[in-house]
This record gives C-alpha cells, sequence and structure tokens, in this order.
C-alpha cells in the first residue's frame, strides 16, 4: 500500500509539474494575430477555436484548468484581441479577459469635405456601415440636424473604434466635437469680427483650411479675409469656386469658372459663402477668429505651398506676374 501511495503521489506530482509546464511555456503561435470572442461563446468552443487556428497547441491544460480553476475561463470576455507569440497560457487567459482589446483607427485629413468623409467612413472595415445608402439629408436627420447641410459639421481627427461601431456612432463622434470646438473658440474670439456668430467663423475656417497648409499663414490669410470684408470687398478665393463647381471641376479653373454663378463662388457673390465648403481643423478655427494683424488685402500662391501678400492691387498683380503667369 505505501509503495502503491509513493507511486500515485508522484503520478499526480508528476502531473501536476507537467501541467504548470505547459501553462508556462509559450503558445504555438508564430507570430501576433487578432483573435476574436463573439458574444454567447463558450469557454469549451473558445478553446476548440484557438487549437483549431494554431494558437495553442493542446487543449488539455485549459480543460484542466476549467475543472480546477473554473473562475479563469468564466472571465474571458467577448471583444478581439491581438494575441502574441511570447505568451503563455497564463498571459493569453489575462489577455482574453481584459479590456484590452483591439481599437481600430480612421483618419479624417483636414480640409476634406463631407462627401469624402463619407467615402472614407465607407470603406473602413470592421465598421457596421449604416448609412451607405443612407442621403445626407437622412445622415443629419439621425444625428438630430435635420434639415441642416452637414458640410463643416464635423471635426477632423484620427478615431478609434471597437469592432460593433458604427458609422453614425463616428459621426456623432466628430459633430459633437466639432460643435464643441467651435464654441470654445468663438468664446475666445477677437471683439468687433465682421461675422455674426460662431457659423460664419466655422464657414471663414474652411476657407482659410483650404488655401493654406502652412501654420504660420493662417491667421495671415484670416486677416486678408477680415479686411476684405471689413471693406466690403469681395473675398475672391478659388477654393469657393472648385466647390460650388462640385463634379465639373476637372483640376483646372479657368475664367469662365470664375464667373460661373454658383452660391459659394466668391468671386460672383458678397461677404461669405452660405455654408463651409470643407472640415476645418483647431489651428483653422483659431485663426478665424484672431486674425492677424496687417494691411494685406491680396495673396498669391508661390507654388511652393506658401503665399505672397500683398497690401495693393498693383503689388498683386506684380505677384501675380511673377509666380503665376511666368511659371
Amino acid at each position: 500500500m505505501l509503495l502503491v501511495v509513493v507511486v500515485m503521489a508522484a503520478a499526480i506530482g508528476g502531473g501536476w509539474l507537467w501541467w504548470q509546464h505547459k501553462l508556462n511555456e509559450p503558445i504555438a503561435l508564430q507570430s501576433s494575430t487578432v483573435y476574436e470572442i463573439r458574444s454567447g461563446m463558450g469557454a469549451r468552443q473558445i478553446i476548440n477555436e484557438l487549437h483549431e487556428r494554431g494558437i495553442i497547441d493542446e487543449r488539455w491544460p485549459y480543460q484542466v484548468l476549467g475543472v480546477l480553476d473554473p473562475a479563469r475561463l468564466r472571465a474571458l470576455r467577448a471583444g478581439e484581441f491581438e494575441i502574441l507569440p511570447d505568451m503563455n497560457a497564463h498571459a493569453l487567459l489575462g489577455k482574453l479577459s481584459s479590456n484590452d482589446v483591439v481599437r481600430h483607427r480612421l483618419t479624417i485629413p483636414e480640409g476634406r469635405t463631407f462627401s469624402q468623409m463619407r467615402q472614407i467612413l465607407n470603406q473602413a472595415e470592421p465598421l457596421e456601415h449604416k448609412t451607405r445608402d443612407m442621403s445626407d439629408e437622412e445622415i443629419m436627420a439621425a444625428l438630430g440636424m435635420d434639415g441642416e447641410f452637414p458640410e463643416g459639421w464635423f471635426f477632423p481627427d484620427t478615431y478609434q473604434w471597437l469592432k460593433g461601431t458604427t458609422d453614425i456612432e463616428l459621426f456623432k463622434r466628430a459633430h459633437d466635437r466639432m460643435v464643441s470646438t467651435l464654441d470654445k473658440v468663438w468664446a475666445e474670439r477677437q471683439p468687433d469680427l465682421p461675422l455674426d456668430g460662431p457659423y460664419q467663423a466655422l464657414i471663414l475656417a474652411s476657407l482659410i483650411e483650404k488655401e493654406t497648409g502652412a501654420p504660420d499663414e493662417r491667421t495671415r490669410i484670416a486677416g486678408v479675409f477680415v479686411r476684405r470684408l471689413e471693406k466690403g470687398m469681395r473675398l475672391q478665393t478659388d477654393p469657393t469656386v472648385i466647390y460650388g463647381l462640385g463634379q465639373a471641376y476637372n483640376g483646372s479653373l479657368t475664367r469662365a469658372d470664375l464667373t460661373e454663378s454658383t452660391r459659394w463662388n466668391t468671386y460672383v457673390i458678397n461677404g461669405l459663402p452660405p455654408t463651409p465648403i470643407a472640415m476645418p481643423g483647431r489651428a483653422s478655427l483659431e485663426a478665424a477668429v484672431n486674425p492677424a494683424e496687417g494691411d494685406a488685402l491680396y495673396f498669391v500662391s508661390k507654388g511652393n505651398g506658401e503665399h505672397q501678400f500683398s497690401a495693393t492691387l498693383e503689388e498683386h498683380n506684380a505677384a501675380v506676374r511673377r509666380y503665376i503667369l511666368n511659371r
């Protein structure tokens, strides 16, 4: 009997040590992968899938763990998880029981239009798409902005989301960010601006965004636009012409385009266009309400991303000849 007891104890002890060894050795995975626990999956199904996908080489260590410590497997939760090859069983189960789920990302660049934003979201996976067949008006109604024109109302940024998120949720997050950012920027505006409320600041910011990507020029361009508004001069900014042309724009502007009568063409209309023409970032919003002082009323592209500013039409025409006509 003593011999039997000794043999059994040795077998149990050896089995325990071997089990602990299997739990502590690296899993079978050769490179990182994403594994999803779907809602309603049980521990047995999860273990079987991990084995079938080659993430673990044997099921029995986990099955034994489920018997001896069932709470460890009951803690597994739904979500997408990044599994790394150097994990052992403890690290793997810890990951699958954590909030450390995969976060997907997409970027809405500054200066993009609402139509371009829709294209970005439509192509994003595994985002759940609810708006692909919706009109712009239906999207705005779903966001509680029935009747509002969508352009400019969404903040350009990089957004993270978890699998199961819908595009409507991302539209709402971007819209809420723009509303809160615009409110904060408007509250810190210069006095006596020729702007009738924060929406006109949003419109002006969109013009600034489309005119330059140079950080140090935004306030200078804002200053030109503000001074022209104060003097009753037309803004005459090409991006408004392009926006008004829509699909008819072929990549280059003609003299006929500048005289095309659209709601946005600031060569034809007085003051600001009726809506934004793009999604401005925070820097352009801040520039719109805090324009730089100066006497410049004109600017022209130098062709290198920067602009030449002029105070008189004579200076401006000379700059146009130098940087546009000669080039």
